[in-house]
């Protein structure tokens, strides 16, 4: 697949901000500013080809969107890619055209697409030529798109910098190996309790021995979904195991059947054995809980509008239980997740995309999407400013939570041990252990 120079940056010598993960250059507010006139080198990622580098980018204009708007002729058509969930679209929407109003010089053709952040990947990398010019995407896949090529560096910045304007852990997600190659937007990505304080206190819901004590004496019920490895990784990370990626950045290292594991897997299997527990997906826990049965389960931002539903003004959100392991309280871990926003390095107008991406991703737009979709900013200036009890939830568990890096070998062995734990099907659970400790760390092919 022949690479596509960034022949816009060229021919119109367009001069920019640079502002590399591994050095940030003076930042500027989130409005639309003219960049420095100041450039800082951006040290190349030691990763697969790297388009940013083989363009010569100009430097020293006054002016960068001046001379892109400049260079620019005929219909700029830009494809956006965001979550299909309705309040994404609508918001994505609005900002869409406060773009096209704030560059009111250039004729815009942009098609906004609904694909999940969870699968962006995966549809990226059938086609990238043919993908999306600008696209949000879970952090976990940061690092097989920067392998393929598929992501522009942020080696060029118009308005804002949005290594100093975001939060480190989502500079940091955004980043490998020092450079920076997406746009952090939301730091909400990870998982909670959600519950209904009516008839859970502050105490039941501390640990997971209290709350499912607590659970049997009303008849009523608390969910987790076991079968599913994003949120059994945090019972075994909260008691020091390790599953991660390899130093080859594609297999992964996992330590859960060791000694502590068997532990936890115990532990875990001990609390499935009550009937109070179920291990349910989050579209049939919403259900339940709006039949008033389940009162707890363990769910994150995109949830809450439908357990403020079923819950009312009982919803509550805490950080995840302690749950007991040989005697002593554990606190269960997490993975801490966020969503970027990537700009396809096949793009053909990629500065325009570079520009949109900067421009869906500020303060104020990260501001107008948590408003919207319940999810916390990466942007410092707007995290501040919003406030929930899921996003302070969040918050209290950030300090038990890991960035999600593991290979595609973790989901189905993960999520077959968690399954077999919560059936109690697994009699051996060494065995058990060791099997998925098998599938996780098998050679990717």
């Amino acid at each position: 697949m022949k690479k596509k120079l960034v022949a816009v940056l060229m021919t119109a010598a367009m001069a920019v901000s640079l502002a590399a993960c591994s050095g940030a250059a003076e930042t500027t507010d989130n409005a639309t500013e003219t960049p420095a006139a100041e450039a800082t080198e951006t040290p190349a990622a030691d990763t697969a080809e790297e388009p940013a580098a083989e363009a010569e980018i100009a430097q020293g204009s006054e002016d960068a969107i001046s001379n892109l708007i400049a260079a620019t002729e005929g219909t700029v058509d830009l494809t956006l890619w965001c979550s299909e969930l309705e309040s994404y679209q609508n918001t994505m929407k609005e900002l869409v055209d406060e773009f096209k109003t704030t560059y009111s010089d250039v004729d815009f053709n942009i098609t906004i697409g609904a694909q999940s952040e969870s699968t962006c990947k995966d549809e990226i990398l059938k086609d990238v030529e043919a993908a999306a010019d600008v696209f949000v995407f879970a952090d976990d896949q940061l690092n097989e798109l920067v392998q393929a090529g598929a992501l522009q560096a942020v080696t060029a910045t118009y308005t804002f910098d949005p290594v100093a304007a975001n939060g480190a852990g989502a500079v940091n997600a955004a980043s490998l190996n020092g450079v920076c190659y997406a746009y952090p937007l939301t730091a909400s990505n990870g998982y909670f309790l959600i519950y209904d304080k009516s008839l859970l206190s502050e105490e039941d819901v501390s640990s997971w021995e209290n709350l499912v004590a607590a659970c049997e004496a009303q008849g009523k019920k608390c969910g987790f979904d076991f079968a599913n490895g994003w949120y059994l990784y945090g019972f075994f990370s909260g008691a020091g195991c390790n599953c991660t990626l390899a130093e080859d950045g594609v297999n992964n290292v996992c330590d859960w059947n060791g000694e502590t594991g068997l532990a936890v897997a115990e532990a875990v299997k001990a609390l499935c054995s009550s009937d109070a527990v179920i291990s349910i997906g989050d579209a049939d826990a919403r259900a339940q809980a709006k039949d008033g049965d389940l009162i707890a389960y363990v769910d994150g931002t995109w949830a809450i509008e439908d357990f403020q539903a079923a819950y009312g003004d009982n919803l509550a959100c805490v950080k995840l239980p302690t749950f007991d392991v040989n005697g002593s309280a554990v606190q269960q871990g997490s993975f801490a997740g966020y969503k970027l926003v990537g700009v396809n390095s096949y793009s053909k107008n990629v500065g325009w995309a570079m520009l949109l991406a900067e421009y869906i991703t500020n303060e104020a737009s990260q501001l107008k999407i948590g408003a919207n979709t319940q999810e916390g900013p990466a942007n410092i200036n707007a995290a501040s400013q919003i406030s929930s009890p899921a996003l302070s939830a969040l918050g209290a568990q950030s300090a038990y939570a890991d960035l999600q890096r593991v290979g595609g070998n973790f989901w189905t062995p993960a999520g077959t041990l968690g399954q077999s734990l919560y059936d109690g099907t697994a009699e051996d659970v060494q065995k058990a252990l060791d099997d998925a400790v098998a599938g996780i760390t098998a050679a990717a092919e």
